[in-house]
């Protein structure tokens, strides 16, 4: 793959986008990318105000495309299926569902669900928004793609489904390790059935590498400590590349017609860290088809979300 730029996407008139976390970071820049391709992008974020504040930030930098703003909070399963529901009837289809909105390494709590929040957010709330949107997404003309946000720290994670939820033990990395684990699993096994279904949708995932985003300030923030603070900050400035360069895998992931589903889209450059997008393969973890299918049923009775691929 050469040195791909977010030039060349093609362009996107009359083509639907979701965008989760769309407010801020990762998703604000493909969000911005998006709707520069002319794109109608719907904004789907946890705070109303922080995604209108965010649009209207974005209307001023873009050549065209429209941007709609609609509130969808990953934990609480009620706002998820709310938001499904106001998108299918303000929308003919959906071409491209990014689910990309995420936590990472934050004391342990729960969703409204009763879910750990990594896991609840990350991962399930994913789950369920990409199940009730299916048929929005076969209702698309041609081709439409569910690109799934996953991380390299999927590579510290396990699936004990003993103890998925982490009650009996709780590490803030290994839960989030877990839930960017099961982003891959879950991304995979979509594709295994959407082949065995005939539908005309793509399931690809991708990380960005090491961008420079609030992401990892949440953690420090919410354990009020200035010294992670600190110490986050200097690791950004350090080692991070931008929002909108960390953004890039996403955007390849969603547009190029090189993704046939399946892939795991990633910066080029050092330790994967930054660059430009590439295809890469993730661990064997990942890989585990029978882990996979277990993590599905499990999702299925979590949510109370079955996907229809008739």
């Amino acid at each position: 793959m050469s040195r791909w730029i977010v030039e060349e996407m093609s362009p996107m008139e009359g083509e639907t986008v979701v965008v989760t976390g769309a407010n801020s970071g990762l998703g604000y820049e493909a969000t911005r990318a998006f709707a520069d391709a002319g794109a109608t992008v719907v904004m789907a974020c946890r705070s109303e105000a922080r995604g209108e504040d965010a649009a209207t930030d974005i209307r001023r930098e873009i050549r065209g495309g429209n941007l709609e703003v609609r509130v969808c909070d990953l934990a609480d399963l009620d706002s998820v299926a709310t938001f499904a529901e106001g998108l299918r009837e303000a929308a003919d289809g959906i071409d491209v569902l990014c689910n990309n909105a995420g936590v990472m390494a934050i004391p342990r709590q729960e969703t409204a669900d009763g879910f750990e929040m990594q896991l609840g957010v990350n991962h399930l709330g994913h789950f369920a928004l990409t199940g009730h949107l299916l048929p929005d997404l076969r209702a698309s003309e041609g081709e439409s793609r569910v690109v799934t946000q996953s991380s390299q720290a999927h590579t510290a994670g396990e699936m004990d489904f003993s103890d998925l939820q982490s009650e009996r033990e709780y590490g803030k990395w290994s839960a989030y390790g877990r839930s960017k684990l099961a982003n891959l699993l879950f991304a995979y096994e979509l594709q295994r059935r959407l082949d065995d279904s005939g539908a005309d949708i793509t399931s690809v995932a991708c990380h960005p590498g090491y961008a420079d985003t609030d992401l990892q300030f949440r953690g420090p923030r919410e354990m009020g400590s200035s010294v992670r603070m600190a110490v986050m900050k200097a690791a950004n400035r350090l080692f991070g590349q931008s929002a909108e360069r960390g953004a890039l895998p996403m955007l390849y992931a969603a547009t190029s017609d090189a993704v046939t589903g399946g892939e795991y889209v990633g910066p080029s450059g050092f330790m994967r860290m930054r660059g430009s997008p590439e295809f890469q393969t993730s661990n064997g973890a990942s890989q585990d088809e029978a882990d996979a299918a277990r993590l599905w049923t499990v999702s299925e009775e979590l949510t109370g979300v079955e996907y229809d691929f008739e």
